[in-house]
């Protein structure tokens, strides 16, 4: 790592690749001759329309991302798209399917029945403290429902969906918040996906949302212009000033991506990661993860010792060694470990050896 850097495992906002932080900091005073910070341009300038439709071009072909797709960056995070999606979807049957595997899928659900008539809880594993992924039979769907959505990657709990729900003709709707461009992803199995940036795309500020074109068009009563697909995809992400800055930051990781080699190469990466993490709470005797192997996430995993004295005094000793953010969600407890794209091996391999150090210490 860069000197006075520590290894930061935050949920979000998260690291960045230092390798974009040091262009972006290049760039700083004066982008390619222009005279003036990213932060200082006109987003209608020619500039910065490079800028935007460079960062177009790039998620296009770093995702693989279908012609009939559109490609929005908006805000109001992926919080917004609770409300955005049905509003935007809602207007055949009024009917859709939610699953909910964690907080935000849960978030999302309780939006939903603001606009819905009939919102499904399609699946859930709440009563198992969303320690798994249902299963594919333990789905109830209805087969009217406008659309399906899910969490792909559950951030507070640590698991993943390792596969895509059969909906029949039922489009669904993927909130990727923390598991975008961490490997290849079928964008033709989604008709949306959406994620905030600030956990692997870039800084906080910034909404993707990648949307089939047959579901741009039709809105409930009452939606604000703001919230309207269709005004966004006309305006091209520009109906009002886009968050520039934070554009600029996704153009660069992207440009990060394709010479690390791409999703694939990343994906590698990800998994020779967790598997280091994974492997040591296998084998621990003081640490355990209580999720469904199978569902575990590849980019939070979390642990515990079964003792929160314990727990507050590894958070405590893992900051003085250089670590910061380990401390689990309020919602679980223990301890979290978020290793998206931009912590490199070498802070994994850290953290490893800290936790062989602490069990040293500690063990009874």
């Amino acid at each position: 790592m860069t000197e006075n850097r520590v290894y930061n495992f935050a949920a979000g906002p998260s690291m960045l690749p230092v390798e974009v932080l040091t262009t972006a900091s290049n760039e700083m005073l004066n982008y390619k001759g222009s005279g003036m910070s990213v932060m200082e341009m006109s987003h209608r300038s020619k500039a910065y329309l490079e800028i935007i439709t460079e960062a177009e071009a790039l998620l296009r072909s770093v995702m693989g991302i279908p012609d009939n797709y559109k490609v929005l960056f908006l805000q109001g995070g992926a919080t917004t798209q609770f409300a955005m999606v049905p509003m935007n979807l809602l207007t055949k049957n009024g009917k859709a399917d939610y699953v909910c595997t964690g907080n935000f899928a849960e978030k999302a659900y309780k939006e939903a029945q603001r606009f819905g008539k009939q919102i499904n809880l399609a699946g859930s594993t709440k009563d198992e403290n969303y320690t798994r992924i249902p299963r594919q039979d333990e789905l109830t769907l209805d087969k009217d429902a406008d659309y399906f959505y899910l969490c792909t990657n559950n951030t507070i709990y640590g698991t993943t969906w390792q596969y895509i729900p059969e909906t029949g003709n039922v489009p669904v709707i993927a909130d990727m918040s923390s598991s975008i461009l961490s490997q290849p992803v079928d964008v033709s199995k989604y008709g949306i996906i959406f994620a905030g940036a600030q956990k692997n795309m870039g800084p906080a500020g910034l909404t993707v949302v990648i949307i089939r074109e047959d579901l741009v068009g039709t809105t409930l009563p009452g939606t604000p212009t703001m919230l309207d697909y269709a005004i966004q995809v006309k305006n091209e992400s520009m109906y009002n000033t886009p968050p520039c800055y934070s554009i600029y930051i996704c153009k660069l990781v992207l440009e990060w991506l394709q010479k690390l080699g791409g999703l694939k190469e990343m994906e590698k990466i990800n998994r020779h990661k967790a598997g280091l993490l994974y492997n040591f709470l296998d084998n621990s005797k003081l640490f355990r993860n209580d999720n469904n192997p199978a569902d575990r996430s590849l980019m939070n995993a979390v642990f515990r010792t079964g003792d929160e004295e314990l727990d507050a005094k590894f958070v405590k000793e893992s900051v003085a060694a250089g670590m910061t953010n380990l401390k689990g969600h309020r919602a679980v407890g223990g301890m979290r470990a978020s290793i998206y794209n931009a912590m490199p091996t070498s802070g994994v391999e850290y953290l490893v050896k800290f936790m062989e150090e602490f069990e040293k210490n500690n063990s009874k």
